[in-house]
């Protein structure tokens, strides 16, 4: 029924008005309902109409017919709009279907998305499809638009060409330009990236910021360029600097920045009571981190802080829906908008019983209805990777003078290499590994070493990564080896590897990048993983965010690209690749 972003064609609006009329009858009837009213800012009390999947009535009168209408007595119960997560990244090990899936379950309906992977993996005619069959689903998807690859990569100026960006602006299912993980280039004189970001303002869409410890010049700055919101304060004061420049601030909560609570409390000393301008993100976090919920746990988390409730509640749906224009669809129960509604058994648990999304039963007393079917991925250009090259024990050559040292899960600067690298293993007795970078194709490699990651890692695969190349590393090259070749079997995956044995696997078959799997069988599987990697020498709590973030160029301080060893401070190639 639906299409290009909610608009209902004139057929369907007449048959809205022939509800009210009494020429039909809603399909769900919701009686004596307690409901969130945000423009008054206070509990009422109505009975709320729905026609398929919007909300054409809320008030006091009862419709006419009710024909084949379900009615639904809600006494007992709390309805607040569906939460929307502002700042997705639903690639992380799940993919945009199944995140939806088990985000809806705790009330979070609507994510807007960054579409990164969809740019550097897919060609634009196939991402549109994709974009295209993931409207069908119960829960409301939007889009980012990058303007850049977060690394270095060859060609990037092809592949980020004016085109290219511009069908990406100009498409109806995004939302804003960004995240600028690649302002400093801004700042530094790249007239492309302006000129999208002005694109993006005169067709009234937002601009993601990504400015971390950035000073008040630097966000006045930004500003000026047409930045509108930043998800990167870490304290009360850096939190005050934006609002002080005009921006609306996305208070973060992830599983390598959980702030909130620290945010919150920070707000209230230096006086803030105004929640107008906040909304919540948890950034694209890992399964793991979802096991507590998406939205509904920030809810949680503001409420026992002391925001008062309503604002708790507003800055999860209609604080969002306003910043994004989106107000007239999405973030409150009023007549005219998408029939997404939580039921709750008291306000101060806001994770629901029931859920409808888009006018469905998606949960209904605590039981999930399993409405959202599959999608078959490689219809889309996201088969099962299939690498049609070898490595062998020739490629296992490390010389670099140098290698990469982690600070924490995604800080990494240069370090002397101390260990004499000639031999086929390295002792368990430090924390250096071998650490490969190959790429997906077969043509180059990069060959470090890596200090920080683990003390007794036989051998490690991934074709999870930033850009869709191969992640190798361990102690030993043969273990490192049959990782590798046991990953490839799998059409992609993470695999370890110990003393010749397969110690453990999680296969990604869409893309090598993502699973088909449940969310709640990936937290068990990602569990796991980190068990494994803790047991053997990982000191730090966020693996999979590592893996991401090891050719990311937006963090300090050295990182391994696809255009080689990268300094991040004075952004230059150290050592190109290897080509094979």
């Amino acid at each position: 029924m639906l299409e290009q972003r909610y608009r209902w064609k004139n057929i369907h609006l007449r048959e809205h008005v022939d509800v009210l009329d009494g020429g039909k009858a809603p399909t769900i009837l919701l009686k004596n309902a307690t409901y969130l009213n945000q423009v008054l800012r206070r509990w009422m009390t109505a009975n709320i109409w729905i026609y398929e999947d919007r909300i054409v009535y809320v008030g006091d009168k009862l419709p006419e017919k009710l024909n084949n209408c379900e009615v639904v007595d809600c006494e007992g119960r709390y309805l607040v709009p569906g939460y929307i997560e502002p700042h997705s990244h639903p690639f992380q090990i799940y993919n945009p279907l199944t995140l939806a899936r088990y985000a809806s379950n705790f009330g979070t309906t609507t994510l807007i998305n960054d579409n990164l992977v969809l740019f550097l993996q897919l060609e634009k005619k196939k991402a549109f499809t994709l974009l295209k069959e993931l409207r069908n689903i119960p829960a409301t998807m939007y889009w980012w638009c990058r303007f850049d690859a977060q690394t270095e990569i060859q060609n990037e100026e092809m592949v980020f060409s004016h085109g290219e960006v511009k069908s990406w602006l100009e498409h109806d299912a995004v939302l804003q330009g960004g995240e600028l993980t690649g302002w400093p280039k801004l700042l530094a004189g790249d007239d492309m990236m302006l000129h999208w970001m002005q694109e993006a303002k005169r067709m009234r869409k937002q601009i993601e910021g990504h400015f971390p410890g950035a000073s008040e010049k630097t966000l006045a700055k930004m500003m000026l360029f047409g930045a509108d919101c930043d998800h990167e304060a870490m304290t009360g004061q850096e939190v005050m600097a934006r609002l002080m420049q005009g921006y609306t601030v996305s208070l973060r909560h992830s599983s390598i920045r959980p702030d909130l609570p620290k945010l919150l409390e920070e707000i209230k000393q230096l006086g803030i009571d105004q929640y107008d301008k906040f909304f919540f993100t948890t950034d694209g976090s890992p399964p793991s981190f979802y096991e507590r919920g998406l939205q509904d746990m920030m809810i949680r988390i503001a409420i026992e802080m002391g925001v008062p409730v309503i604002d708790a509640y507003n800055m999860a749906t209609i604080n969002v829906a306003r910043y994004y224009n989106i107000e007239y669809l999405h973030g409150n129960i009023a007549t005219g908008r998408v029939a997404n509604i939580n039921f709750l058994e008291d306000p101060h648990n806001p994770t629901p019983i029931s859920v409808l999304s888009k006018g469905r039963w998606i949960k209904r007393d605590g039981e999930d209805k399993g409405e959202y079917g599959s999608i078959e991925w490689s219809e889309f250009g996201m088969e099962p990777l299939e690498l049609d090259w070898e490595i062998n024990m020739s490629d296992f050559e490390f010389s670099m003078p140098f290698g990469i040292q982690m600070v924490n899960e995604v800080i990494t600067k240069p370090y002397s290499i101390a260990s004499d690298v000639s031999f086929d293993e390295l002792s368990f007795d430090h924390d250096e590994c071998f650490f490969m970078l190959i790429d997906s194709k077969g043509k180059w490699r990069i060959n470090t070493i890596l200090k920080g990651f683990a003390t007794r890692l036989c051998g490690f695969a991934s074709s999870y990564s930033s850009t869709g190349d191969i992640i190798i590393i361990g102690k030993r090259k043969e273990d490192m080896l049959l990782a590798f070749n046991r990953m490839k079997e799998l059409g992609g995956g993470i695999v370890m590897a110990e003393q010749g044995d397969i110690l453990h696997e999680l296969p990604l078959r869409v893309k090598g990048l993502v699973s088909d799997a449940p969310v709640d069988q990936l937290i068990t599987e990602e569990n796991k993983i980190k068990s494994l990697l803790s047991e053997r020498g990982y000191g730090f709590t966020d693996p999979i965010y590592s893996l991401l973030f090891f050719s990311s160029t937006h963090l300090p301080y050295i990182r391994i690209t696809p255009g080689g060893m990268y300094d991040v401070m004075n952004k230059n190639v150290l050592f190109p690749p290897i080509m094979r």
